[in-house]
């Protein structure tokens, strides 16, 4: 009597794996679609927003709904930071590339994620100085910039965003833009 017990729950146990399984193949599929209705629906959104071009000639959004514009450059930072990340990946389980050009590949990825990781909390010092909104940018130069979300922002507070930025990069001589984004 006892092994027809077992026999029983492990037959429900597979079961229940089964159900689960094909849930799990079937779910990520509907997710997908409902993102891509999302991003069809954000399109359309950003198509009423105005485009600026700058003299690089790169397109920049002006609205008023400056969250979205942060978001928007954060999402396009960490885009771009991944696509680097996936190449240099690809170097690293390259089997035609050398010892040293693979080192190169893994230096260079533990540089990137000290980047974001400097900028996460240089964010989150200024963001603790009563900034609304914060966005920091580190170029393959070592330049910073900082856009900071504010009504207006003084000489004095710039300059203590800059000091700041230099203190805990610790590099005191580093090139610090700032630039105000307003409400």
């Amino acid at each position: 009597m006892l092994l027809k017990k077992q026999t029983v729950w492990l037959l429900t146990m597979l079961s229940l794996v089964v159900v689960l399984s094909v849930y799990y193949i079937t779910s990520p599929e509907s997710r997908l679609n409902e993102f891509a209705t999302t991003e069809e629906d954000n399109a359309k959104t950003n198509d009423a927003k105005e485009t600026a071009t700058d003299s690089k000639g790169e397109s920049t959004v002006t609205t008023t709904d400056s969250e979205a514009v942060f978001e928007q450059m954060r999402l396009d930072l960490m885009e771009q930071r991944d696509k680097m990340k996936e190449e240099l990946v690809t170097v690293q389980g390259s089997k035609d590339k050398t010892a040293e050009e693979k080192n190169e590949a893994t230096e260079k990825i533990k540089e990137l994620q000290a980047i974001t990781d400097n900028e996460k909390i240089m964010e989150s010092l200024i963001k603790a100085e009563n900034y609304e909104d914060v966005l920091v940018q580190t170029s393959d130069d070592g330049t910073v910039k900082v856009t900071v979300k504010a009504e207006e922002l003084s000489a004095e507070a710039a300059n203590e965003i800059v000091q700041l930025i230099r203190k805990n990069m610790d590099s005191p001589n580093a090139n610090v833009a700032v630039k105000i984004d307003p409400k």
